[in-house]
């Protein structure tokens, strides 16, 4: 039997491992920061209550505690690699109790100081957290008393300990804490930390795809290479994202791969940094995270334009954020060449206001917007006209939305009237209903007929034509507030001829209100709404909701209704009858073999398959020629996969694409 040399595994009592002289840790750079929550102290304080009532052989097990010894500096350490939120918080719970003893059981306190603190320095405790919080951990286990107005998870998770432990249960939760247990992982110099990591990392609370990538970074260096590069990089990166950390790698790879990318399960952010950056060592870390960097700086004028100093592109990014942050990608790219002098500005100006365009027409026809972002990044690889293309294959016509803004909602009332009507900032104002959504008895449009003796006919009519584009303008909310739910009359002479926004004010010299006049304007604004919200002028037309064959959706097993999940597959300008990923796959690969077999020879040799020189093992096979077969035993998973791989692989993916059915769609 063979023996590891490079992980060393061992049972050991958790309270007699933190005590010994010679236990001191350091949770590293790459550590997320300290988040267990009240309920996690409670289950913890729950457990060591009741392990602590049952007889002296029993034992409670908190998992595996996987560390590895740090030799960079003259005092060897052990740094915690998984585990810092549990020994964590048994740390703060052991403060709290000997807290509460140290007057009452001076021994007692004792034994507790010495799993908290180092042997041969007192000030200084046995976990050394991250440096940007180890000050604030060290005066709470160490109870500094400075912590007055201060709110942090420490604080927090202390409080509560000690609200819970009191002098005479000492010795029931000291009995209770010392029978715990855990399995000490050690790391030899030729493991792999990162993978043994993320293996153990299964149960507590998971770690999110921005804390995987800081990990996977950071993980294979030394602690002193871990520092400079955190303060270099990951800090400032930290500081433009925000909050919005998550996203902000998300959308750098969107960017970068052309790709979409799974914002939730699976860790599917990670897995795609992971495939981008294979290798993070020092000599290719230093370029990478410049880069990263570089586009994090970007992110953050992203989410607040107020940092770009060029009004006229910070007026844009206003206007690109009323359409949420699914833009980004692409924003990101084409800001950044601008920054390097690549393009000029009149061209990020452009395809900020085509990605405005897009978005608006597509949500006034009700197409859906998901899905097309990864695909408008992959058209500028090929450069300014083949985005162009990709923005006009999208974006609904000039006729089709002309046809639905006579009767339907207007979507983003504000930011479309205040480019409409010339005003910069909408904050002070509200849309205006000239026909009320909802009309008083007394409401009347031409004066001399009330509502109330409006027929149903007319009734229905407007109402149906009040939330659209020709019955609607900015009004100062001073003036919408004093003459809220006046007839038209009155608002006529005393709100719109007031306004300084000349198209309301404009109502003043339109005596009457109803139905044909909403009409009439509305054809006025819509050659406005044409002209500002441009689509190209190019003769391709937007394309029946198709969705790139890259940018399919890879689904796992077989769900309800899969027989239907297209309605139809686009293959280089042919329609496919083609209804599941199954049938798809079976008829790209025999195309493949057909059309472009050196692609499909290089993608089955690459890829182990799915074409083999014959029936290797039993299962669901097709034949393609007297001695090649296509196996047909995948999951749909693969089926997609390998689809996208053998089209990409002859370079023609960008001319396939499927339309997915109702039941695709919801699936």
């Amino acid at each position: 039997m063979s023996t590891a040399t490079n992980v060393e595994a061992t049972a050991v009592n958790t309270i007699e491992w933190l005590a010994e002289d010679s236990t001191t840790i350091v949770v590293p750079v790459y550590q997320r920061q300290y988040r267990w929550d009240i309920g996690g102290c409670e289950q913890l304080l729950s457990d060591v209550r009741a392990v602590a009532r049952e007889n002296s052989s029993h034992r409670h097990f908190i998992g595996s505690i996987l560390s590895a010894a740090d030799d960079s500096d003259a005092d060897t350490e052990l740094v915690l690699i998984d585990g810092q939120q549990r020994i964590t918080t048994i740390m703060l719970l052991v403060a709290a109790l000997q807290h509460a003893v140290r007057d009452s059981a001076p021994e007692l306190a004792a034994e507790l100081d010495r799993v908290l603190v180092r042997p041969d320095d007192p000030r200084r405790t046995k976990l050394r957290p991250h440096d940007a919080w180890a000050e604030l951990y060290e005066s709470v286990v160490l109870d500094r008393g400075d912590h007055a107005d201060r709110e942090s998870r420490f604080d927090d998770n202390y409080a509560f300990f000690r609200s819970q432990v009191h002098a005479d249960e000492a010795a029931t939760i000291w009995r209770g804490l010392q029978r715990l247990e855990h399995v000490s992982i050690t790391l030899g110099a030729g493991a792999n930390a990162q993978q043994i990591f993320e293996s153990l990392n299964s149960t507590g609370e998971p770690l999110r795809d921005h804390e995987l990538i800081h990990n996977y970074i950071l993980m294979g260096l030394t602690h002193t290479e871990q520092l400079d590069v955190e303060a270099r990089f990951w800090l400032p990166i930290e500081r433009h994202a925000g909050e919005n950390i998550a996203a902000f790698w998300r959308h750098y790879l969107v960017m970068t791969t052309g790709r979409e990318v799974a914002a939730n399960g699976e860790h599917g952010v990670y897995s795609a940094f992971r495939q981008s950056f294979p290798r993070v060592d020092v000599d290719h870390l230093q370029a990478d995270a410049e880069v990263w960097r570089h586009y994090a700086e970007i992110y953050g004028i992203l989410l607040d334009p107020s940092l770009e100093k060029d009004s006229e592109i910070a007026r844009q990014l206003r206007f690109v954020n009323t359409f949420g942050r699914a833009s980004y990608p692409l924003v990101l790219s084409v800001y950044s060449d601008h920054a390097k002098g690549l393009i000029p500005r009149d061209e990020l100006i452009r395809t900020l206001e085509r990605i405005q365009a897009m978005y608006l027409r597509r949500t006034l026809v009700n197409l859906p917007n998901e899905r097309l972002v990864a695909r408008l990044c992959r058209a500028r690889v090929d450069g300014p006209d083949a985005l162009e293309r990709a923005f006009a294959r999208i974006t609904p016509s000039d006729e089709r939305v002309s046809a639905v803004l006579k009767y339907s909602e207007l979507p983003h009332p504000a930011y479309v009237l205040g480019r409409l009507e010339g005003v910069e900032d909408t904050d002070g104002f509200d849309v205006e209903h000239i026909v009320p959504t909802v009309p008083s008895d007394s409401w009347s449009g031409d004066g001399a007929r009330e509502w109330i003796d409006y027929s149903d006919d007319e009734r229905n009519a407007h109402r149906a034509l009040a939330p659209t584009l020709g019955n609607l303008t900015l009004l100062e909310q001073s003036l919408s507030e004093r003459y809220f739910g006046e007839p038209y009359a009155v608002k006529r002479t005393s709100a719109y001829a007031r306004s300084a926004v000349p198209e309301t004010a404009a109502l003043q010299s339109t005596e009457t209100w109803g139905t044909a006049m909403i009409s009439q304007r509305t054809v006025r604004l819509t050659a406005e709404l044409l002209r500002i919200w441009a689509r190209p002028a190019l003769t391709e037309i937007d394309d029946d909701g198709l969705t790139p064959i890259l940018d399919a959706v890879r689904r796992r097993g077989w769900p309800a209704g899969w027989e239907r999940e297209f309605e139809y597959v686009e293959y280089r300008g042919e329609r496919w009858e083609v209804y599941d990923v199954r049938h798809l796959f079976n008829r790209v690969f025999r195309r493949a073999w057909t059309d472009t077999r050196a692609a499909a020879v290089s993608y089955c040799a690459a890829h182990g398959g799915p074409i083999y020189d014959g029936t290797a093992w039993k299962g669901q096979w097709d034949r393609l020629d007297d001695t090649h077969h296509l196996y047909m035993g995948w999951d749909s998973t693969y089926m997609m996969s390998a689809v996208q791989g053998v089209l990409q692989e002859a370079d023609i993916a960008s001319e396939v694409f499927v339309k997915y059915s109702y039941i695709g769609n919801v699936m």
